[in-house]
């Protein structure tokens, strides 16, 4: 090979050191298969798609091609800031000048949130869950869910999850923004986003610019929140202003925020007052026989729960709460000596389940939210309500700390 030809390439991966070494990710090697060409899962969208060709396609096809992606995204979205300030260092990057992603980037305030929006964004990639992996914060789906979205903060991602008989299954996937402050929200104001199982309460449209399209509220917070005295309103899963194309992953007062037309897409999974919002802090995947195994369990436990108050065995049907547990201003002294008295009247009773969902809390390690249908009857009373329990494991076993009819 002549001197003449050898410049280019050198560019090329200087430029590919400078933009994938600086912001220390792994190996594209690593990632994980999704159905898409390549060694990445299938794209969210057009404009993720273009930002990872051009950093990734560096190394194999050179600065011109990334430049091509990174003015395919522009054209599409000229006021995605990440983009321009790429592009902006792959030109700096041929006379050896990085800017945005060079050695002195990291004392610029203005330039680490975007930094920390290409991080999150490439991930997603380069450390996709396995294909086949289940999430377990979603154990069981309601037959009237016909999505979930559970949002993951580590990796700044909202997942939608299809209810395929109860098993979610993999729809898609949005990059989004949340709280300055991080996760965790217990006061009002603290600019966090909480953590918990929520659902979409409302619709909003014709609102002001800064939340672009609409917004989805959702159910902080809840009977959970409201016990362990956290406060604050108004959190919602809304857009962007129109002057931009993302905002960094820590960047709302609390709400969670998507690109406009990822919120546009995101809209069509959505159904008020049914679609549940599970926020956790970093989400495990398991293989589908682990993940079929917890559920089986817990499954198992909650249904000698049922059958256990259908027996009318006082003692059997209290083992199933917690010295802990706590209902509607309750403790467990005072629930005990109320369920004694009610079953000492009762001759026969029949508990019946249905619409059972069940998500993973990601407040306390190892909980369970159970929402469900309840049809009781007993030989003096009948009724259906919308009951929601809170399990966890206490003594070895799954047991009730929080208990309240909702509906």
């Amino acid at each position: 090979m002549s001197a003449r030809t050898r410049p280019a390439p050198c560019r090329a991966a200087r430029a590919a050191a400078v933009v994938v070494l600086a912001i220390s990710l792994p190996a594209a090697t690593t990632a994980g298969e999704s159905g898409s060409s390549g060694p990445f899962p299938a794209f969210a969208n057009e404009v993720e798609a273009a930002l990872v060709r051009a950093i990734f396609g560096l190394r194999e096809s050179g600065l011109r091609h990334a430049m091509g992606e990174i003015d395919h995204a522009l054209a599409r979205t000229p006021n995605f800031r990440l983009g321009h300030l790429i592009k902006g260092d792959l030109l700096m990057a041929r006379a050896g000048n990085p800017v945005a992603f060079g050695p002195a980037a990291s004392a610029s305030a203005g330039v680490a949130p975007l930094q920390d929006e290409a991080r999150a964004r490439l991930r997603r990639y380069l450390d996709a869950p396995p294909r086949d992996h289940l999430p377990l914060p979603v154990m069981q789906m309601a037959p009237s869910q016909a999505h979930v979205l559970l949002v993951d903060t580590a990796r700044s991602r909202l997942f939608v999850f299809a209810n395929h008989g109860g098993e979610p299954r993999y729809v898609t996937d949005f990059y989004i923004s949340l709280g300055k402050n991080g996760v965790e929200k217990r006061r009002e104001g603290d600019q966090k986003t909480p953590l918990g199982v929520y659902t979409i309460v409302s619709a909003k449209e014709k609102l002001p610019d800064f939340y672009g399209p609409g917004a989805f509220p959702i159910s902080y917070p809840n009977e959970w929140d409201r016990l362990q005295r956290r406060n604050g309103y108004g959190i919602w899963l809304h857009g962007t202003p129109s002057e931009t194309y993302s905002r960094p992953p820590r960047a709302t007062d609390g709400c969670v925020a998507l690109t406009n037309d990822d919120l546009r897409r995101l809209a069509r999974y959505v159904d008020v007052g049914r679609t549940p919002v599970v926020i956790s802090e970093g989400v495990e995947w398991a293989p589908p026989e682990r993940w079929e195994g917890d559920r089986r369990e817990f499954m198992a436990a909650f249904e000698r729960w049922r059958a256990d108050w259908e027996s009318l065995d006082t003692a059997r049907y209290l083992a199933h709460y917690s010295p802990r547990f706590r209902s509607d201003g309750r403790d467990f002294a005072a629930w005990s000596a109320q369920k004694r008295k009610v079953n000492a009247g009762k001759a026969w009773v029949k508990v019946g389940i249905s619409d059972l969902s069940l998500f993973a809390h990601p407040d306390n390690d190892g909980m369970l939210v159970a929402t469900f249908t309840q049809d009781y009857r007993s030989s003096n009373l009948s009724n259906r309500t919308v009951k929601r329990q809170y399990w966890s494991r206490d003594q070895g076993r799954w047991r009730v700390v929080f208990e309240t009819v909702i509906s």
